[in-house]
């Protein structure tokens, strides 16, 4: 019988298809992010291949953050109509696929190219994983279960930058990519035999004219709207941030190497510890405090970053890190639980300004690199920082009764 046909209790913590349905969700998040940012601690290798100013060598990424972005407001609808699981699969294997591909990449339109299209097919996968979180997972487990998704996110931008920056210190950037494109191809396969079928998921016949009001019910929640604020605010900041440190190590007075600079991406691993206390510092604190907390972390981070010790930069680094990805754990959560129809899209919608703002900001940010240098990157991430605090003011003042 189709398992539509006796459909399952929600996924509870500390199950059997809990603990697989996060293992393989973590899989899906690694290889989504190492996809999606191997190439950004090459940014300063491009200027100097390519001939091209900071801002420009950041197309290479931004470019995939706005094809995700585009995407994924067509694949929630997509996998309402096909199913979760299928949507996944195949965007996991052609990222990987395309990674494989950038290894035969000679010049920058065709790298460029190539990008583009990652971005269309990773749209796949985030707000796709969240519906399916928020469908198969039972309310309470769904704080954790995201907390883990994110941080197989975290891991897998970590593991691309570091193992991508060190790789090509030895071999052709283009032969790293290459290679970490194979990883993913067999996490990929690993990623179809755990994930459980979804039991809860009701299928809905591919209807391109439902996909605006769909987009419209949530965009009428000023509630949902604030959230979208601060997925693409936040998300702006920590992009910046990343684009453009390893430009200001790589001038005196540190003259730090590509491959040192590379180990500043292991502080990716406090973002995932963050992300995955965040569930039970929520029952503890609720949403409106812990969100206002961590983004009052990221603003302190940044501030630490602007003396010239390198100890307070790491310090800096590493406290916004981790309160950037306390705050997406909880925004992303929150969407998710307050979407009472068209989960799929509400997610969709959540991404769509999340990478939005890496796209937008990750690019601007290099003309207040090259125009002020760091302390212009820092001044325009602690006014977007201010921007996502009012953000969370508005929607704890006026929506409180949604935050439970």
């Amino acid at each position: 019988m189709h398992p539509l046909d006796q459909p399952q209790p929600p996924i509870t913590i500390g199950s059997p298809r809990y603990r697989q349905a996060n293992l393989a969700l973590f899989c899906a998040g690694f290889i989504t992010f190492v996809t999606l940012y191997d190439l950004q601690p090459l940014l300063p290798l491009f200027t100097r291949e390519f001939s091209i100013s900071p801002a420009t060598s950041s197309l290479t990424l931004s470019i995939s953050t706005a094809t995700l972005a585009i995407g994924m407001l067509f694949s929630g609808l997509t996998s309402d109509a096909i199913g979760r699981k299928p949507v996944m699969v195949t965007a996991l294997i052609l990222t990987s696929l395309l990674a494989i591909a950038t290894a035969f990449s000679t010049t920058l339109p065709t790298l460029l190219l190539i990008r583009f299209a990652q971005g269309a097919v990773l749209a796949g996968v985030p707000s796709v994983a969240m519906a399916y979180l928020g469908e198969e997972m039972d309310a309470t487990a769904i704080a954790s279960a995201m907390g883990l998704y994110i941080s197989g996110n975290a891991v897998g931008g970590m593991s691309g930058r570091v193992v991508t920056a060190i790789m090509a210190d030895y071999l052709p950037w283009r032969s790293a990519i290459g290679l970490t494109g194979c990883v993913s191809l067999l996490l990929a396969f690993s990623f179809i035999r755990l994930l459980p079928a979804s039991t809860r998921f009701q299928k809905r016949r591919l209807d391109l004219r439902t996909l605006l009001p769909s987009l419209l019910h949530h965009l009428k929640d000023p509630g949902m709207l604030c959230l979208f604020g601060v997925a693409f605010l936040c998300m702006g900041c920590f992009i910046s941030l990343y684009n453009y440190i390893g430009f200001r190590l790589l001038l005196k007075p540190y003259s730090l190497s590509q491959s040192v600079i590379s180990l500043i991406f292991l502080i990716y691993f406090l973002g995932s510890l963050s992300s995955a206390m965040m569930g039970r510092l929520i029952q503890r604190f609720g949403r409106r405090f812990v969100i206002r907390a961590t983004i009052a972390a990221m603003a302190c981070g940044i501030l630490l970053t602007l003396p010239r010790s390198l100890i307070s930069i790491i310090a800096g680094i590493a406290l916004f890190t981790c309160g950037f990805f306390g705050v997406h754990s909880i925004a992303s959560g929150w969407v998710s639980r307050r979407a009472t129809s068209y989960r799929a899209q509400a997610s969709s919608l959540y991404l769509f300004s999340y990478y939005l703002g890496s796209s937008i900001s990750g690019t601007l940010g290099g003309y207040f690199w090259s125009s002020y240098a760091w302390p212009g990157v820092a001044a325009m991430i602690c006014l977007l920082l201010l921007a996502a605090f009012g953000c969370t003011e508005q929607l704890s003042r006026r929506y409180a009764e949604h935050t439970t």
